[in-house]
């Protein structure tokens, strides 16, 4: 049985103000990811995403990329223990 996984990721670029946050929750939602994403004030995007091996990657290989209006420089990606504690993805504030 495979378990779960958690990754937290920093993306920088021009990632805000190009409905970054909302698309992710789209992109979480279509692969099966739950957890969340936000703006950070030196004008990153974090998220904390949690699910399938299979649904987190395909999230984070969407990361990489971003909408359409978005373009990304980098992503900072560290792994974690999966905790199991989101019901959904959500934009928070």
């Amino acid at each position: 049985m495979e378990t779960n996984t958690r990754a937290h990721v920093i993306i920088q670029g021009r990632v805000q103000g190009v409905c970054f946050r909302m698309e992710t929750r789209k992109a979480a939602r279509q692969y099966g990811a739950a957890g969340w994403v936000r703006n950070l004030p030196d004008g990153t995007v974090e998220a904390v995403m949690e699910g399938s091996p299979e649904a987190v990657e395909a999230l984070l290989a969407w990361c990489h990329q971003g909408p359409r209006m978005a373009r990304v420089d980098k992503v900072d990606i560290s792994h974690g223990e999966y905790t199991g504690e989101f019901d959904s993805f959500e934009v928070t504030y």
